[in-house]
């Protein structure tokens, strides 16, 4: 189980975040939804320290605990970034190395693994993720879907407890988009916690077990993606679902 509460975060003057709650429990898959400056994709940073909540509580069933109204140590910020693996909008690979290279980095310059365990590791990944033949390819070799699946495969290299997905398709041409969430298909057949901020609300009905609507800052409603996506009980849900649903 993974808790957050009271989570606020602003930048300057402007409050993007004002007091969200959220409990995610172990194999678990929470999408986050809503329309865009709703303060979703800072929620998602926040959850690994990229941005730092000006407060709130983050827990883990290990009894790792931060409060980020005391202002964490270093080392209680790296502990929280090891029990997390992100997935960007644009991929953010390094061009200068290989997909098996790219995969490798953080279990051995963050985690100080050996490279031979950590390249049997990597080469099993892009396996999992369907790139077995591509992973001595760089970067700019790869289509953006191919990418995108390296990103994944990079984020699990690290074994994290929850995996972070941030609009993980919204960069991809429309054909690319469905071997990426395929892949998180499987992952989240085979348990992995993950929190995905998407637009994708057919992979959020068909995969996820909790959806949040998130807007203002706030949470407008959240529950079992069969209420919140198909009977909404908010007059915003709906209006937001709406337009997403149908655009003209």
């Amino acid at each position: 189980m993974i808790s957050v509460k009271n989570l606020h975060k602003s930048f300057g003057d402007l409050d993007v975040l004002r007091g969200v709650d959220l409990e995610i429990p172990k194999g678990n898959v929470v999408a986050i939804i809503g329309p865009s400056g709703s303060g979703k994709t800072t929620f998602l940073r926040c959850l690994n320290a990229l941005e730092m909540p000006n407060k709130g509580t983050f827990s883990f069933s290990d009894g790792f605990e931060l409060d980020f109204a005391r202002s964490p140590k270093k080392e209680e910020i790296l502990k929280l970034r090891r029990k997390s693996g992100m997935v960007f909008q644009s991929y953010n690979l390094f061009p200068h190395k290989t997909a098996l290279e790219n995969v490798m980095e953080g279990p051995v310059i963050v985690q100080r693994k050996k490279k031979e365990e950590v390249r049997v590791k990597a080469e099993e990944l892009l396996k999992k993720v369907g790139l077995a033949e591509k992973m001595h390819l760089y970067p700019h070799q790869l289509s953006g879907g191919q990418q995108q699946r390296v990103g994944i495969a990079r984020a699990l290299a690290i074994e994290p407890e929850l995996m972070l997905f941030d609009e993980p398709t919204s960069a991809l041409d429309p054909e690319l988009v469905g071997e990426v969430l395929s892949v998180m298909r499987e992952l989240a057949k085979e348990g992995q916690t993950m929190a995905v901020v998407t637009h994708e609300l057919k992979f959020a009905e068909d995969v996820a077990d909790h959806v949040m609507f998130i807007d203002g800052g706030v949470i407008v409603e959240q529950g079992p993606p069969e209420e919140i996506l198909k009977s909404p009980k908010e007059a915003r849900t709906k209006q937001f679902l709406d337009r997403v649903l149908n655009p003209s």
